[in-house]
């Protein structure tokens, strides 16, 4: 079967789409990746998949969406894929409906987050919810990272069926690592008895930056680090103000490290995994994380609430708090014993449930029809 996996830029088709693709080309399936152009592409293209750039924009102006649906019109009839399977909300949406006019036999949508869970005016809420019940019903394969999202699409009626396949990383990648702990302490120049926190996240307001960086001030002794930078394409208030105020506060306990390509040795170097996000899908990150044996500090959110046993694997605040946030993140960097016992447990959880090559193929039997879709 030839597959087009569509989302809307570089770094979702390299971070979310790529581990799918290689278990369905593995498979025997010609998958081709679509997205907006950016320097991430150069992963799979060195793997040798053939990626389609389009001009997606994450925005709702109405110019940039119509060249982008044009666009996409063009690429699937000159393809005639036999499988269009879309990602995000409205690269999602575009696709969807651009797949159903083309007449694809078999149209799939993975939701990573419904935007009508997200902050914003009621009547953006409303358009994103209405527009996403129009296209549940061009979809034949409904997919969701969380089983929230999946119970919200069901109640919503905006597909009979959606079925929660969640998200995976490789266990043979993240995982505890002695060698890279002492290698990239040195390089930070970190002693091996400072706590460090780390967190891994794109540098926008929702991540929970401006809390955390105050929280920090009230966890003594402790490093965080903060690992990511700002898509182009993000939309928000910059941060520079926060992190200005954070430098002066924090002084060297404060290292930015931006965009990193050894995540897996970061994460083994690091003690506590944070991410204080207002809104998430089924991070990757904290799958990530939990498979270093980190114990993990995140918000009471769907998503996180579904990935982390409280009190077991890590510690759930309320989103947007300060000092709760503050509590937790001391409360496990002054005890290395707590620390040890819940990334533990938390690394026996994410074996069980989010091994990566699962979840690919799994998804894989539900696209190409090999599964029956109630599975």
């Amino acid at each position: 079967m030839k597959i087009l996996e569509i989302t809307n830029v570089d770094f979702s088709l390299t971070h979310f789409l790529l581990p799918l693709m290689r278990t369905l080309r593995d498979e025997g399936h010609d998958v081709v990746g679509v997205c907006a152009d950016g320097p991430l592409l150069k992963v799979p293209q060195e793997e040798g998949f053939r990626i389609e750039t389009l001009p997606f924009a994450r925005s709702f102006s109405p110019i940039a969406q119509a060249r982008a649906f044009w666009a996409l019109l063009k690429l699937i009839r000159r393809e005639k894929p036999d499988i269009v399977h879309a990602h995000m909300p409205i690269s999602g949406i575009l696709a969807r409906v651009a797949a159903k006019l083309c007449g694809v036999p078999r149209i799939a949508y993975t939701c990573h987050g419904f935007l009508f869970n997200q902050p914003g005016s009621h009547a953006r809420r409303a358009l994103a919810l209405v527009l996403e019940k129009l296209c549940g019903h061009l979809t034949d394969v409904f997919l969701t990272v969380s089983q929230e999202e999946a119970e919200d699409a069901r109640r919503l009626h905006i597909h009979a069926n959606p079925i929660a396949i969640g998200n995976g990383r490789d266990s043979r990648i993240f995982k505890p690592d002695s060698e890279a702990r002492g290698r990239i302490r040195t390089e930070l120049d970190t002693p091996e008895s400072t706590p460090v926190i780390i967190v891994v996240s794109r540098l926008v307001r929702h991540k929970g930056y401006p809390e955390l960086l105050e929280a920090m001030q009230a966890v003594p002794h402790a490093e965080l680090w903060v690992v990511g930078e700002r898509l182009p394409s993000d939309h928000g208030n910059m941060l520079d103000d926060c992190f200005d105020r954070a430098h002066a506060a924090l002084g060297p306990r404060l290292k930015c490290l931006g965009y990193r390509t050894d995540i897996p040795a970061l994460l083994a170097a690091a003690d506590i995994f944070t991410l204080p996000s207002h809104f998430e899908g089924l991070p990757m990150s904290i799958i990530e994380a939990m498979l270093t044996a980190l114990p993990i500090v995140s918000t009471d959110i769907s998503g996180p609430r579904e990935q982390i046993v409280q009190n077991e694997t890590g510690l759930l605040v309320p989103a947007g708090t300060v000092a709760p946030l503050a509590a937790a993140l001391r409360t496990l960097s002054q005890n290395p014993a707590l620390r040890t016992q819940m990334g533990s447990a938390g690394r026996q959880r994410a074996l069980m449930f989010y091994e990566e090559h699962k979840i690919t193929e799994h998804t894989a039997r539900l696209l190409t029809g090999t599964m029956p879709k109630s599975a």
